[in-house]
């Protein structure tokens, strides 16, 4: 199938760049061929985020947004920030000593799923294909090595790697640019991050594991638009994140932890720590006798502009978390990622007036990008990060106060975080072993009862996803150095080390996959590629 753009991924980057595309080619009265693939089953099935919603962007793409019914209905009421000492005692934080970009004044409560199922419906109604549950599985290349499309997956794969009754091949789409927007880590764009060499004036990225859950809470504790936030206890001195509640409508809470993937003590598991978390006084006053309706777990890419990839190349672009747009000192990604859509949106649309012009490396993105308010954005917060990952959350957090509040992110240096998440592990004989409360199954829960509740299915006789560069590597590395820190990292219990009359084997519970992507980017061997599986598998986020 051709089309004039390929967009892959039908989050707020690559649909908003499929909006704004169309919106132009209406204003001009040109034709224009655009269609997206998601992996998800409907759009929104795979997204997921905390989420406060900064609507700057929607302000630009839709200025009539409220008018057209986007799901933005609980507008910022209170903002409150906590530093957690220990299980029962915590310190609200005076609004004057907290970074001015965590303050939240204008944005909205929201599920930025359903925002994209809003997105979807506009971007349809002004002429664009998308095709959900369809996973782009390959990037197609000229003979000259420029981006020619992508090809999706086959469907109907046996896990033995043969055709099965239900067998359907998959699909090439060729367009004369592609755009992929598959959100942190993805597949893809890693290839594309390798073969192109875009992360080589950049330093690595840097990421975190946000875990989330939704609540249906009693009525009389429900405060519509309350946002929470926290740092310290769960974590350590050494492991550096934070905390969320957030009051959204209907009488629900959603709450997490964001954990930055740079921890190094194997014992931890980000999952238990989540849960014993919620015990705290500040969160548990507001779920007692209230219901658990939703969970999940994304990684998050957080190394701002320091870690930003070019994001050009012959035939394409990289938008969005794909490459890296979230502004971490806002704790906030969907506004850049939109715009960084529309910004490339700009960009495809002029070169397409050039008939000439297909696979070419729009290199105009490039300055584009950096001319528009999202760059100045991660500029200003280019040292959040590093000053996090270097002091601590204490004493970093005092720089950010200062380099935000006081110079607004123009101090005249850079700091620099140049040790990759997974080079951070130390062996776990040098660690503090971690023991964690059971589960009350009233507050807190195990790991299968909340992949339950994540809707997560995937046909279960077909390849495997998760890809073992060495099959031995878990079991004659991991595991002896590291006592194997998948089986904790990994939140959705995919990966177990198994003990039979046979003796140790490393198990993958792929069925279990939320596609968080933290296998790929944690495991310290670096021995574990996510893939896409079969469309449409997964979990399946109502409201996340």
């Amino acid at each position: 199938m051709e089309f004039d753009v390929v967009i892959v991924g039908a989050g707020p980057a690559g649909l908003s760049t499929a909006c704004r595309l169309m919106q132009q080619a209406q204003e001009k009265d040109q034709e224009m061929m655009v269609c997206v693939v998601e992996k998800g089953s409907e759009v929104g099935a795979h997204i997921l985020s905390g989420a406060v919603i900064e609507p700057r962007a929607l302000n630009e793409l839709f200025p009539d947004w409220k008018e057209k019914g986007a799901p933005l209905n609980t507008p910022l009421s209170d903002d409150e920030i906590y530093l957690f000492k220990d299980s029962e005692n915590a310190r609200k934080l005076p609004n004057g000593f907290v970074p001015k970009t965590m303050h939240n004044e204008g944005n909205y409560v929201a599920s930025v799923g359903n925002l994209c199922r809003w997105l979807a419906e506009q971007a349809e109604s002004l002429g664009v294909e998308i095709f959900p549950g369809f996973a782009a599985a390959e990037i197609l290349y000229h003979e000259d090595g420029s981006v020619k499309g992508v090809a999706t997956g086959d469907m109907g794969v046996g896990a033995d790697g043969e055709p099965k009754d239900s067998f359907m091949p998959g699909m090439e789409l060729h367009a004369k640019y592609t755009v992929f927007a598959e959100g942190c880590r993805g597949h893809l764009g890693k290839e594309l991050m390798a073969k192109f060499e875009l992360d080589k004036d950049a330093d690595p990225q840097h990421y975190g594991i946000g875990i989330k859950e939704l609540w249906d809470i009693d009525p009389a504790k429900h405060k519509p638009g309350l946002v929470i936030h926290g740092g310290g206890w769960p974590l350590d001195k050494e492991t550096s994140g934070g905390s969320f509640l957030y009051h959204a409508e209907n009488n629900q809470v959603m709450l997490g932890l964001i954990i930055d993937l740079s921890y190094s003590n194997p014992h931890l598991s980000p999952f238990d720590e989540f849960q014993r978390m919620k015990h705290h006084p500040v969160f548990k006053q507001y779920l007692e006798g209230g219901k658990r309706v939703a969970y999940g777990a994304r990684a998050i890419t957080k190394g701002g502009l320091n870690a930003l990839p070019r994001m050009h190349f012959p035939g394409g672009l990289l938008v969005g978390c794909d490459a890296g747009t979230l502004n971490f000192a806002k704790i906030k990604g969907t506004h850049t990622a939109m715009k960084s859509g529309m910004v490339a949106a700009d960009t495809l649309f002029e070169a397409l007036q050039d008939e000439n012009a297909d696979s070419r490396d729009l290199t105009a993105f490039g300055d584009a990008f950096k001319a528009s308010w999202a760059w100045d954005e991660l500029n200003r917060a280019r040292n959040f990060g590093p000053a996090m990952h270097k002091f601590g959350t204490l004493m970093g957090g005092a720089f950010n106060y200062l380099d935000q509040n006081w110079f607004k992110g123009k101090l005249p240096f850079t700091l620099h975080d140049k040790t990759a998440d997974y080079a951070q592990m130390k062996p776990a004989a040098e660690c503090e072993p971690i023991v964690y409360p059971k589960p009350d199954g009233v507050i807190s829960f195990d790991k299968l009862s909340s992949v339950f509740i994540s809707n997560t299915n995937h046909e279960e006789d077909q390849p495997c996803h998760l890809k073992l560069k060495n099959p031995d590597i878990p079991l004659e590395r991991n595991l002896p150095l590291y006592d194997e820190p998948a089986q904790r990292f990994c939140p959705a219990g995919v990966y177990e080390v198994v003990e039979d009359e046979k003796g140790k084997r490393f198990q993958i519970n792929a069925q279990n996959c939320v596609h968080c992507k933290t296998c790929d980017i944690k495991d310290p061997s670096q021995n574990i590629t996510w893939v896409t599986p079969e469309g449409g598998g997964g979990p399946n986020y109502p409201n996340m």
